[in-house]
């Protein structure tokens, strides 16, 4: 996956074996649980009777732990067992939306499907678990692992190992005792690099965070641009104020109002267009942005440090737009500003 500035020369390995996969799961006796599995197709279609769904339906290869270490949970039915696996089982799981799509308020189970030119008989069916980084989770179709490399998978195929820790504190010890006995199995020279990527849950986000400095720079460009077109804009609009207003600004000089109090005015003016704004804006951010936490399982938010930010910045545009504008006025000839029509 790439992000952020390019030109990084990708690593290539040799795909892992499913023999490797299998004894990196037998031979691993860290606490934890390990699965196997291996990506048939992201352009499945899987098809009832008459109904059939779209062909964007990921069909994975996966064993008995699968559903346990990528987070999936049953809604009906059962899990792949060992000896389905052993036998080769032509059984399936379905994801919540394929469910949806050919089995509307009915029952799943036990029921025969085709996944592109085979067939298998329904045995579970997926709970809802949603989507991220444009992978949709729930449109998927699990079989077994032995079963997808009998009848789909080629010997270029690389199997992918997930491993799930007992807990938080437990990753660092299971990411080294996976690293070393992959190690082994791969047989790697001592000192060498590894001939395997080893991926953290967490690693992604880290690269998001990492590289959101630069959609941070582009917001702030953005940003930038806007606010100086809106400083123009309420420049001129307080100039055609104070063209506008000539004859109030000369009454209030003959009744004894100084240089200072029209530029205060005027200043207070450009500032309080400005806060109007900035008000507005942050709870527009505010509403929108709690819709989007909420929409995707997140919390209240409150940036109280970027509202603070984005007030001081209304400010600084009130101050520099209505300036210029502020001291105009305060400069005008009483007499000449009553007799101006």
């Amino acid at each position: 996956m790439k992000m952020g500035r390019g030109h990084v020369k990708t690593k290539v390995y040799k795909p892992i074996t499913y023999n490797e996969a299998i004894r990196f799961k037998d031979g691993f006796d860290f606490p934890g649980t390990v699965g196997i599995s291996a990506m048939v197709t992201p352009v499945g279609s899987v098809k009832f009777t008459n109904e059939k769904t779209n062909p964007n339906i990921m069909v994975m290869g996966g064993d008995e732990n699968y559903l346990d270490v990528v987070g999936y949970t049953l809604e009906a039915g059962r899990n792949i067992t060992k000896d389905d696996i052993t036998a080769n089982s032509a059984v399936c799981i379905l994801g919540k939306e394929v469910t949806d799509k050919l089995f509307p308020n009915k029952s799943a189970i036990d029921a025969f499907v085709n996944v592109g030119s085979n067939k298998f008989r329904v045995i579970g069916t997926l709970g809802e678990k949603g989507s991220s980084m444009g992978f949709g989770g729930d449109k998927i179709c699990l079989i077994p692992i032995s079963y997808a490399k009998q009848y789909y998978l080629t010997d270029n195929t690389s199997y992918s190992i997930t491993v799930k820790a007992m807990s938080i504190d437990d990753m660092d010890g299971a990411t080294g005792q996976a690293t070393g006995r992959m190690r082994v199995i791969r047989k790697d020279p001592v000192g060498a690099d590894n001939s395997f990527e080893i991926t953290q849950s967490d690693s992604l986000s880290k690269s998001l965070f990492e590289n959101l400095i630069y959609l941070r720079s582009a917001a702030i460009f953005i940003g930038g641009i806007t606010l100086l077109g809106a400083a123009i804009g309420l420049m001129n609009i307080m100039l055609v104020s104070v063209t506008e207003r000539t004859r109030e600004i000369g009454i209030r000089k003959s009744l004894g109002a100084t240089q200072h109090n029209i530029r205060q005015q005027f200043l207070m003016e450009a500032i309080l267009i400005c806060q109007m704004g900035g008000v507005a804006g942050v709870v527009l951010g505010i509403l929108i942005g709690n819709i989007v936490s909420s929409a995707t399982g997140g919390g209240l938010i409150i940036p109280w440090l970027w509202m603070l930010v984005g007030f001081s910045l209304c400010f600084v545009v009130g101050v520099a737009s209505g300036f210029y504008p502020a001291v105009k006025a305060a400069k005008l000839d009483p007499i000449e500003a009553l007799r101006y029509e």
